[in-house]
């Protein structure tokens, strides 16, 4: 058995796996159980009540964290002429058109979001290979292929933790929340965040309970599960 193995049994033995936690005390749980030397991420998995094989069952979005993500974002921008100008003003990272595209396109990935404006969305659209399984892909329904005049707005909002968040093959949607070193109330706020932008994106083809289950977990922790009905009612409120 590693230490590790030892660790993660222990953080198991303060759970009651029959109970569904409210979010406060699923924060004050996830800190107890954190053991990692590092500062673990908190994530939010929910279980969707829909089909992801249906076209009209697709559940996607964006979520901004009030209290961001704990750590730098790097913001890079795929824009030419005047909207790469902008792009640089507004604080993206990296700014670039045809180099940075074949930059990318050999492999480089040295950024967290990527975004583009329509015009570069020709070129940019073949690197879907190497964008798309990273979650990195330029979209409009994510609000992240958008006119130069928007590229401030975006810029910033990617910068204060702009979280998007999709469905997955298995029906779960995968949400980073922050960090563990965090103060309680803080990862409270970028919860109902995130579970508020989730209800809105509600697709029309949505049938039954659209969200099956809640948990909260750390990077090396063990999941915790959360009481459905009061995240979704204070999310609402």
């Amino acid at each position: 058995m590693t230490e590790q193995g030892k660790n993660y049994k222990e953080a198991v033995k303060l759970l009651d796996k029959e109970r569904a936690y409210l979010p406060q005390e699923a924060v004050e749980l996830a800190k107890k159980a954190a053991y990692a030397k590092f500062d673990e991420t908190l994530e939010l998995h929910l279980r969707m009540g829909v089909d992801p094989r249906n076209a009209s069952q697709q559940v996607r979005g964006v979520a901004l964290l009030p209290h961001g993500l704990g750590k730098k974002i790097r913001i890079l921008v795929f824009a030419q002429g005047e909207a790469e100008r902008i792009a640089q003003t507004a604080g993206a990272d990296i700014v670039g058109g045809d180099e940075l595209i074949k930059k990318v396109e050999g492999g480089w990935l040295e950024f967290d979001t990527a975004i583009a404006t329509p015009e570069m969305m020709g070129k940019v659209g073949k690197l879907g290979k190497v964008l798309g399984r990273r979650g990195l892909m330029p979209n409009p329904k994510s609000g992240t292929v958008v006119a130069a005049d928007d590229l401030p707005r975006v810029i910033n909002d990617a910068g204060k933790g702009r979280v998007e968040f999709k469905l997955d093959r298995t029906a779960i949607i995968h949400l980073p929340l922050g960090k563990i070193s965090f103060e309680g109330d803080k990862i409270i706020e970028n919860l109902m965040a995130v579970v508020e932008a989730v209800v809105r994106a509600k697709p029309s083809g949505a049938k039954g309970q659209y969200i099956k289950s809640a948990y909260l977990t750390t990077t090396m922790g063990p999941g915790i599960r959360l009481d459905l009905k009061t995240i979704t009612a204070m999310a609402a409120s």
